[in-house]
């Protein structure tokens, strides 16, 4: 079983055939950013009409076991998640409408303080608010996982004090292994690794040690040094994998409408636009080249199951069955 938890772009039939080819079993796209409610629905009515089209290829999977099934059939889950909360434009009700319409993983914000929630960029990270708290229940009851990957480590560390379930960071790393705003302290590791989180570790070259991008192996002892801070249960795989993105993709991802200034996201005025795939990851359909990796460094074949999709099965099951 292959699960990557964060992959982003355009996706494509094409993108579809390389990743079952890649041996993929579920992946989750990024169905929105900075977009609102109607523009939300708008993705949702997309990835039906892709699921339509491309039915022999991908099903959307709305729990746990239509993972399984996917796998058996050889077909790719594909489960729905956005990068941000607007999506509920601060309404109680709406997680659960969104829910029934199939959405599985919801991001407490994406970059900026919110209604709901501090971002890892803030100079000074608020916590979750009172409006937040409240998200993170109704979330819990109807089967929305809460993402904390773009989130401030104390807005974090709230989420997975308040959730009445497991969150997850579904793409970032260790700041202790990379220093960088956009990857978790190993407090946050610990407490998800005590409440039965997961986190995906990234591969995307911002926010991953330099030797993990270039060497295979180097990424898989990366993975064993995450493993050693919030146990081989809670750690799994959120490349953070984008397809097709050109600058004003790029752009919006960073800017959306909330400014006109330059904005670098996890890049910086020096790298300050795309940056290249990790020398080992040049197409998707290398990903599964982890499990060999994960063995060299020591894993055993139960312990490379777990990191490369038992975890988020696991972590799915718990919150939407």
């Amino acid at each position: 079983m292959l699960i990557d938890a964060l992959q982003c772009g355009e996706f494509s039939r094409d993108v579809f055939e390389r990743l079952v080819k890649g041996r993929y079993t579920c992946v989750t796209p990024t169905l929105g950013f900075w977009e609102g409610t109607l523009e939300s629905m708008d993705s949702l009515g997309r990835w039906r009409d892709m699921e339509r089209d491309n039915a022999d290829l991908i099903r959307i999977v709305r729990r746990a076991n239509d993972i399984r099934q996917c796998e058996r059939d050889g077909k790719l889950g594909i489960l729905l998640g956005y990068q941000n909360s607007n999506l509920f434009e601060g309404r109680i009700r709406f997680p659960e409408l969104f829910a029934d319409m199939g959405v599985r993983v919801v991001q407490l914000t994406y970059n900026n303080q919110n209604d709901v929630c501090g971002s890892c960029y803030e100079d000074h990270d608020s916590g979750l608010t009172r409006f937040g708290r409240e998200l993170l229940g109704e979330m819990a009851r109807v089967g929305i996982v809460a993402d904390c990957s773009h989130v401030g480590d104390r807005s974090t560390l709230e989420a997975i004090e308040h959730s009445p379930k497991p969150i997850a960071v579904t793409h970032a790393n260790a700041s202790s292994i990379f220093p960088h705003k956009r990857n978790r302290s190993d407090d946050v590791l610990r407490a998800l690794q005590q409440t039965g989180g997961v986190i995906g570790c990234a591969a995307y070259r911002n926010i991953t040690p330099e030797d993990a991008c270039a060497d295979l192996v180097a990424f898989c002892e990366m993975i064993a040094r995450m493993v050693e801070i919030a146990g081989v249960d809670h750690v799994g795989l959120g490349t953070d994998y984008s397809y097709k993105g050109d600058d004003k993709f790029r752009e919006w991802m960073r800017k959306g409408r909330w400014t006109r200034t330059v904005q670098y996201g996890a890049g910086s005025a020096a790298v300050p636009g795309a940056v290249a795939k990790p020398d080992w990851l040049k197409g998707p359909e290398n990903l599964i080249d982890l499990e060999d990796g994960l063995r060299q460094v020591g894993f055993n074949r139960e312990e490379v199951g777990k990191i490369m999709g038992g975890n988020w099965v696991r972590l799915y099951e718990t919150v939407f069955g």
